[in-house]
């Protein structure tokens, strides 16, 4: 999935509430867009009213994010970001890694 062109939407409540449970930064989160790396997927559970994506990928941090957004007028929303636990991280790291060896 391509993101272009770029630009990031912020609910004041969701871009707080990440770093106050998460400790993870609107610029933190918008950072992994930009991983040649990342993983989306469509999250099926939460795309009732509209559709979510969830993407994992790796910040400038080398922390690997769990994030979750929609697209509203061609304006990305992030919804919520954590960091990808133990499960999430190997999917990630194994993409990374056969993507690097096609190269």
């Amino acid at each position: 999935m391509k993101f272009e062109p770029l630009n990031f939407q912020w609910d004041e409540g969701n871009q707080n509430k990440n770093w106050q449970k998460h400790q993870v930064s609107k610029t933190e989160s918008e950072e992994i867009f930009f991983d040649n790396y990342k993983i989306v997927i469509n999250d099926f559970l939460h795309s009732d009213k509209e559709k979510r994506w969830i993407l994992f990928g790796k910040t400038k941090q080398k922390r690997i994010l769990y994030t979750v957004f929609t697209i509203r007028k061609k304006i990305i929303r992030i919804i919520s970001a954590r960091d990808a636990n133990k499960k999430e991280k190997k999917l990630y790291e194994k993409k990374a890694r056969n993507s690097k060896i096609q190269k």
